[in-house]
Order: structure tokens, then sequence, then C-alpha cells
């Protein structure tokens, strides 16, 4: 009596997905060009301000010197390494030590990107919140070593008390991996705050450049122009807005040159649109400060 006694098959668990069917932000890859060419022709608002200055901060082995590195790859056709970067993933400590201008193209594009000490979640490790605030607003003197025990005293001979303009950082770049994002140290998270709420009081923009995109995401590591189709790539970026408040309009995802030898059209057209997005915004915040003198 009753069935044949053969059981119901289940319905298949539905496969996850990696992709959006459709991009989650417009980019066109064949502006490479026409973004090169706007760079290297683009003009500060105030004309005596030669280069502007953009301080580029995050944790430790982010990729910050990468970073200044890859941008200046796209401009020089090479791999280049004025920025000097830690080739070693696993030490836990700063390879940066000191604050450093990096002019970019060789002084062509006025700006210049100061590299500082990594951040690290101890309160008396890595670079300290009150050392990136002063260098912010210019307080700080290229070639300060900096301190893990104390921040920099007015009294010491890399304290600038009268900044100019041309000292003044105009924009803050934080640069976060996105492979590491969600296990970000909440008393590292904190520090960022603590610059964050400083800064923002006096109207500096901060942006966040997402590295690591290729080892966050199996998709990007295979192609990079997966990139706006990502849903990982969406997550990372949600949780870089989460944690930090920086508007998902100011967050850019790159991959950093770092193992190859030769530059690619996909890998330097993500960074020159991050690099033209931060350059007008740092250019706009400079021509507020200059219509206040």
């Amino acid at each position: 009596m009753g069935g044949s006694g053969s059981k119901r098959e289940e319905p298949a668990a539905p496969t996850y997905n990696p992709q959006f069917d459709q991009p989650w932000r417009n980019f066109n890859w064949n502006q490479k060009s026409e973004l090169k060419k706007h760079l290297k022709e683009f003009r500060l608002c105030n004309p005596d301000v030669k280069h502007i200055k953009i301080l580029v901060a995050g944790p430790i082995g982010a990729g910050k010197s990468s970073f200044i590195n890859s941008v200046n790859n796209v401009f020089q056709g090479r791999i280049t390494a004025d920025a000097p970067a830690n080739s070693s993933s696993g030490h836990g400590r700063s390879f940066t030590t000191t604050l450093k201008g990096h002019h970019i193209s060789r002084g062509k594009i006025p700006l210049v990107f100061v590299d500082i000490m990594g951040l690290e979640p101890d309160t008396m490790a890595g670079s300290q919140p009150e050392d990136i605030i002063k260098a912010v607003y210019g307080h700080v003197k290229d070639g300060y070593k900096f301190d893990k025990s104390k921040p920099l005293s007015p009294k010491d001979q890399h304290y600038t008390s009268d900044p100019s303009l041309s000292d003044q950082a105009f924009c803050l770049v934080y640069v976060i991996p996105a492979n590491t994002v969600d296990m970000t140290d909440d008393k590292l998270i904190d520090k960022l705050k603590i610059i964050r709420h400083r800064i923002t009081e006096k109207g500096i923009p901060q942006v966040i450049v997402m590295t690591k995109v290729d080892e966050a995401c199996p998709l990007v590591h295979k192609d990079l122009k997966k990139m706006y189709y990502s849903k990982k790539i969406k997550e990372k970026m949600q949780i870089c807005h989460d944690k930090l408040g920086v508007p998902m309009c100011n967050i850019f995802p790159v991959k950093n040159y770092h193992e190859e030898i030769d530059i690619d059209d996909d890998v330097d057209v993500l960074i020159l649109k991050a690099l033209d997005q931060i350059i007008r915004i740092a250019d706009d915040r400079l021509f507020n400060s200059s219509d206040k003198l």
C-alpha cells in the first residue's frame, strides 16, 4: 500500500554567483590616455602653490608606499621604486619610519604624496594620530623620524609653527587592504576615527584607496575588469565605508604593482582614475582655503 518507497529528491541549493549581472559602478577601461593627458596638463587653482600635498596614511602592510610607486609607474611607463616598499609581509613593522614627500612623475605633475609611518593598533606603536594630524596641517617638516613613544613637539626642529599653503595637505588618503579590512583591529580603527574626526572639523577631504583587491576576490584576481561586477569588492568597500564613514564615491579599489616587471593598462587606468579624483578633491579644498586668505 502507498508509494513505491522511492525518496523525493531535494531541490539543489542555489549556486552562489560571485558577480552581478550589471556593473555596480560605471567605469571606462579605455580612458588611460585621456586621464594621463589631463593630469599632465592639470594646473592648480592657486598659482602660488606649485605642488599640492596629499598625505597617505594607513595600517602597516596596506601598500602605502607601493601605491605611490604604482602612480609613478604609470607616468614613467616602467616599474619604479621611488618610495621604498617592504617586500616582506610578515614582520609586522612599518618599513617607512620618516616623513617623506614624493614628487609624482619627477615633479611634472603638481602633486606630492607625503608618505608616513604605518599605523598600528597598540597605543605606543606605529605613527601617532597626533603626528598625522599635525602633518596634514603642515606642522611636520620633511625628514621627521617618527617616535612611537610620543608625538612631535613644537620644540622639535622638525616642527613648523606657521605653515604656508604649500606646507599643508589638502586631502588625506587612507590606504586600506581589501583582503583584511573586515579583520582590522578595532583599536586601529579608533586611531583612524580620531584622525578623521579632527581633520573633518577643518574641512579636509578624505579618500580611501582600497588595495590588494586581487587578493580579496578570486574573480578580480583572474580578470581585473570584473572589478565593478564583483560582489566581494562591493562588500569590502561597504565595510570601509561603515568603519570609517568615508562616502562610497570617495572609495577607489586599485591593484598596486607588486611582482610585475612590466606595466599593465588595466592596472594603470584604475590608479589614474583614483589619482584624478584625489587631485580634483584636493584642488577644490585648496581653492576654498586660498579664498579665505
